[in-house]
């Protein structure tokens, strides 16, 4: 259940899709005079309320420019390739749409494709070493184009799949995955090369599993040398985890796509590394141990190309070493160690620094993450930050980087995020390796999503608020800006009045303070009474309640039908330190519910909330939070939407799951009582649940054992099936159809 899938769902749009407002905020104080009706027709129709932004932004290897698509808009709408100098914002063409649309579409592609590369998101494209070339990455072609002479050269055409593709640091080969097996191409000679043999779907070798994008958040399975010499890679056996069937139930006779999914206490893949030499031969591979039920966790080379470093997870998530393999000899010393008797989350902090004799590590050891600073044998040098609140990761150069620390060795600086001084905000700092001295680099008050330069002399940087949409801008390093990419106004917005997003806290039974968020209806009046409908998901690793545009739009729909909206991040969510997530551990849902029965505590005080009338509604964790609290608290909330719910932690996967709960071996009690799919008979309030049956995240199994149980206990919910549908349920038609549903349910029953 990975924050980045869930937090989508929950929210019903991805961020990547939100627009630039002008600086007057969109939701300003509720009008007294009613705005225009908001439907889930309008919303879920062009053009997008919220706009746009600049999309494909990628830096250029010296830092001193970086590149995005820019599309013209309109009908016939032409996307090119822009760049912009980091110095002074100037503006060029770096690829025309003629040449552009070339490079991005294979034949096959553009034969069939009639609306045009300008509605059609481009794939990926890349920057080679030194800012020499690009290279564009569709399914089935890998093109390089020289930036000197503007000439094409495609390196891979045909119709079998490439996936993660990348070019190596010296920029002579371009390597890719094809057919279960690492492959590299030549970028002089167009030369392939098959790097290993015998992938399957059994043994992936280079490929990335389900599981380990999914829970772990890897995002590649293969990792270049520095020197280009050598490529390390996963071997993933497939072969003990179970083949779990997706039925597609939408065709006339039915089909099976068998995935492989590891549930709760079953047999995980068995990962190992290997590393094989860029021009050929045999793979060397490096033992992390004797004991295979484990996660390799992450893989990474240290600079100078002699050492890799394996970041080895037990089965537990309790234990983490760090080992550094000698890439010659294959011999491994463990130099860290990190242990919490709950659980670890990984991260992607480490970073060796160019002497060889230093490295950054991040750790909750202390109930929140920090820098720590250790020499290459382990020792701990200095703790860089410290205090009650949380370093997080920051995005560097471009799309093609992973979230982490970015340094800047030259001048002694670590940067990264953090909600230090607002726990609903999130904004870049600093801090010295030298002196320790931390310092805010963003200041403009909301959530910061900056991407630095590689040469760390400036950031391009996308912020927004609760109440005014993202903007892009270019940023000197010292947080000055240099030039607005992007400012759209979107001037329907004003004609809605849609009320602003207010933030608040509620004291907890235990004294914890929980933060949360309110939209009252637009002419809201304090001597009425008004129903509330809470949006929650509640899970780990989501925060749900931060100073950021959120751009769903449906909780605007139903705030204008007379609802407040309320939101609440109870206990186990993220975005308060490893000590706010731990009360969870080995029971899911009671703590987040008593949590969650704080804030209606709170509400029912409000002179202007009818106590009586009280909702929920939430996706995936939030479809199981709801579920959890129509079933545990069934006189508390008068009606619920459950969509794609876990009904039984067993059904889950392993790494998320055995995370918090442990196995369903060990901790059997804990799952039940976890599970609402075991208390039907306290339903009391109205009930819908959604699903679709092709989820494979959340698989419908749960909804059918939930479904099950009910008609047991005598009862059943209004249910909501989308056949073929995965886990967001993102088509326009199953959009249109399960919002509308899902705004009648409450007008009905609340």
């Amino acid at each position: 259940m990975h924050a980045a899938t869930v937090r989508s769902c929950a929210l019903a749009v991805s961020l990547a899709a939100l627009a630039i407002s002008a600086a007057t905020p969109a939701r300003a104080q509720a009008a007294k005079v009613p705005g225009k009706t908001l439907t889930v027709e309008r919303i879920y129709s062009p053009p997008n309320l919220n706009g746009s932004i600049e999309r494909g932004i990628a830096w250029s290897p010296d830092g001193k420019r970086f590149a995005y698509f820019h599309s013209s808009g309109g009908k016939d709408a032409a996307t090119e390739l822009w760049a912009m100098d980091a110095a002074t914002g100037k503006l060029s063409v770096l690829i025309d749409a003629k040449l552009l649309e070339s490079l991005l579409e294979s034949p096959k592609q553009r034969a069939t494709q009639a609306t045009g590369l300008g509605r059609a998101v481009p794939q990926d494209y890349q920057w080679a070493a030194g800012g020499i070339a690009l290279l564009f990455v569709s399914d089935t072609q890998l093109v390089w184009l020289d930036l000197k002479s503007m000439s094409p050269n495609r390196l891979v055409t045909g119709d079998a799949s490439i996936e993660d593709a990348k070019i190596s640091p010296d920029a002579k080969w371009v390597s890719y995955v094809q057919d279960f097996n690492l492959w590299v191409v030549n970028v002089a000679t167009k030369e392939k090369k098959q790097l290993t043999t015998g992938g399957s779907e059994e043994l992936l070798k280079g490929k990335l599993d389900w599981l380990y994008p999914e829970e772990l958040s890897s995002r590649t399975a293969y990792w270049w040398s520095p020197d280009s010499s050598h490529v390390a890679y996963y071997e993933m056996d497939e072969r003990p985890v179970t083949k779990y069937p997706i039925y597609d139930m939408s065709t006339d006779i039915g089909a099976v796509e068998n995935m492989r999914f590891p549930q709760a206490g079953e047999a995980n893949p068995i990962v190992r590394v290997g590393i094989v030499p860029v021009t050929g031969g045999e793979t060397r591979w490096l033992d992390a141990g004797s004991d295979t039920n484990v996660y390799i966790a992450r893989v990474n080379w240290t600079p100078d190309s002699k050492h890799i470093a394996i970041q080895r997870l037990n089965r537990g998530q309790t234990r983490l070493d760090l080992l550094i393999f000698d890439s010659s000899s294959g011999t491994s010393t463990t130099i860290l160690t990190d242990t919490d008797k709950y659980w670890i989350n990984l991260s992607d902090d480490l970073h060796f620094f160019a002497d060889g004799q230093r490295f950054l590590w991040t750790s909750e050891r202390s109930g929140y993450r920090h820098i720590y600073l250790y020499d290459i044998s382990g020792k701990l040098l200095k703790q860089l930050t410290g205090g009650d609140w949380a370093v997080t990761g920051v995005e560097g150069f471009g799309p093609q980087s992973t979230n982490g620390l970015v340094v800047d060795e030259r001048h002694g600086y670590v940067y990264f995020l953090s909600n230090k001084n607002n726990a609903v905000e999130s904004h870049l700092f600093r801090v010295s390796i030298n002196d320790g001295s931390i310092a805010q680099v963003t200041r403009t008050h909301g959530v910061h999503a900056p991407e630095i330069a590689p040469d760390e002399s400036a950031f391009l940087d996308s912020y927004s608020s609760a109440n005014v949409p993202p903007k892009q801008e270019l940023d000197r390093i010292d947080g000055t800006k240099i030039a607005m990419l992007a400012e759209n106004n979107v001037p329907e917005l004003a004609e809605y009045h849609l009320p602003p997003v207010e933030f608040t806290t509620v004291t907890a039974d235990d004294g914890t303070i929980l933060h949360a968020s309110m939209i009252k209806p637009p002419g809201f009046d304090p001597a009425r009474k008004y129903p509330v409908l809470i949006e929650t998901y509640g899970g780990p690793d989501a925060q749900i309640v931060r100073d950021q545009w959120g751009g769903a739009f449906w909780s605007d729909i139903m705030a204008q039908k007379g609802y407040i909206i309320w939101s609440l991040d109870n206990r186990g969510s993220t975005g308060r330190g490893h000590v706010f997530e731990t009360p969870i551990f080995h029971q899911f849902g009671k703590v987040e519910l008593a949590d969650q029965l704080a804030g209606v505590k709170y509400l029912k005080s409000l002179a202007y909330v009818d106590g009586t009338r009280i909702g929920i509604w939430g996706w995936s964790y939030g479809g199981y939070m709801t579920l959890t609290a129509l079933l545990h608290a069934p006189d508390v909330f008068k009606a619920g939407v459950a969509v794609a719910p876990v009904t039984d932690w067993r059904l889950y996967d392993t790494a998320y799951t055995e995370r918090y709960m442990g196995t369903p071996q060990e901790n059997e009690a804990g799952y039940r009582e976890s599970s609402p799919a075991y208390f039907p008979q306290n339903l009391k309030g109205k009930l819908m649940v959604a699903h679709g049956t092709g989820d494979d995240n959340v698989h419908f199994a749960n909804t059918a054992l939930l479904l099950n149980h009910f008609i047991e206990a005598g009862k059943y919910p209004e249910l909501l099936i989308f056949p073929g549908r995965g886990h967001p349920m993102s088509d326009r038609p199953a959009q249109l159809l399960l919002f509308n549903r899902i705004m009648q349910f409450f007008l009905d029953n609340l």
